[in-house]
């Protein structure tokens, strides 16, 4: 009786440590406003909070640094290299979505609450940044690499 309750036991731990997996991975993030695709985004859950480093730039311009600094961020990630950069960070799984997180915009290092919900099977995530309640905001769907 003991074996078969430490297998339940064990089974259920793995399916909940999978599910907290999902959106752990490599996205692709989509310029709300021009539809292109700017950047790698990885995506790690540590102790059942999700955070987000910046590991690539894409569809850069003529003209633009192609590997700037983030001269706008405030505190420890002021100056720093925006690929390598966490703009992610202290989502916590909420049902279906992660909450409770916060995500920088690089471009002018202006932090927002966030949260993430997972879309078309896991393939899309919507991410959601917003200012004090989430009807201020705007969301952008990223994909799967």
């Amino acid at each position: 009786m003991k074996k078969i309750l430490l297998a339940v036991l064990s089974m259920g731990l793995l399916s909940t440590g999978l599910m907290a997996n999902d959106i752990a991975g490599t996205w692709v993030t989509i310029d709300d406003e021009t539809g292109l695709a700017k950047s790698h985004v990885n995506i790690w859950v540590h102790n059942g909070v999700a955070y987000g480093k910046v590991t690539k730039l894409l569809n850069r311009k003529p003209g633009e640094d192609p590997d700037p600094v983030c001269n706008e961020c405030k505190g420890e990630s002021h100056g720093k290299k925006v690929v390598g950069l966490t703009i992610l960070w202290g989502l916590k799984a909420d049902g279906d979505e992660w909450t409770g997180g916060h995500i920088m915009d690089p471009k002018n290092g202006k932090v927002y609450k966030c949260k993430i919900k997972l879309q078309d099977g896991g393939k899309t995530l919507k991410v959601r940044g917003f200012i004090g309640f989430s009807l201020i905001g705007r969301n952008q769907i990223w994909k799967k690499l």
